[in-house]
């Protein structure tokens, strides 16, 4: 069975939009090194596939297959995505899987078989979906030194509250903290009467 780990750059309160169509644009930018990109490239894996939502999908064709050559790239450009998408057949950047028309079964679908993990980056509204579904096997948030306010947030007010285990944490010289966790499940609770007895 392969795992599904979600990777995502966040501030401190908790925004992960980021890029042309944000007010702060690319406010990860200043904090990039090459040590931190060899530690996002490393968290990868030897080998890995993408599991993306339609918006994440459409953006990174727009970019990566013309990117050049680099390991990031080459990673990215090599990986079989799948796309959580009701137009299938639209899918130019590949290669690509198929999720079929009921993409939660889709997604258990592969996650069954045998084959490399799959990432998931960006895509806010697959992430949420897949944690509530318990299909999550570790998350990595790549935090920087900022607040924003304003923002998509990494979790749907919605959506219902869950438990990480903290696997391991790594610092880079900007200030960036790398933190990997294994997803718990429903968050657990404590009444006062119980704390205080």
């Amino acid at each position: 069975m392969r795992k599904i780990r979600i990777f995502e750059h966040i501030s401190l309160d908790g925004v992960i939009e980021h890029g042309e169509d944000y007010a702060h644009g690319e406010w990860t930018a200043p904090y990039r090194s090459p040590a931190g990109l060899a530690a996002v490239i490393e968290a990868h894996g030897t080998g890995f596939d993408l599991l993306l939502g339609r918006r994440t999908y459409d953006i990174w064709a727009g970019f990566w297959p013309k990117a050049g050559n680099s390991p990031m790239a080459d990673a990215l450009n090599a990986a079989t995505k799948y796309v959580a998408t009701h137009r299938p057949d639209s899918l130019g950047w590949g290669p690509v899987g198929d999720l079929g028309a009921d993409i939660m079964e889709g997604v258990r679908g592969v996650k069954s078989k045998d084959g490399p993990d799959l990432i998931v980056w960006g895509s806010s509204t697959l992430t949420s979906v897949l944690l509530e579904q318990g299909l999550v096997d570790e998350v990595l948030l790549i935090v920087y030194p900022v607040l924003l306010g304003r923002g998509k947030r990494f979790f749907s007010d919605s959506a219902d509250p869950r438990e990480l285990a903290l696997v391991s944490t790594k610092a880079t010289s900007s200030g960036v903290l790398m933190n990997t966790y294994r997803h718990v499940g429903s968050l657990r609770t404590e009444s006062l009467a119980d704390a205080s007895g």
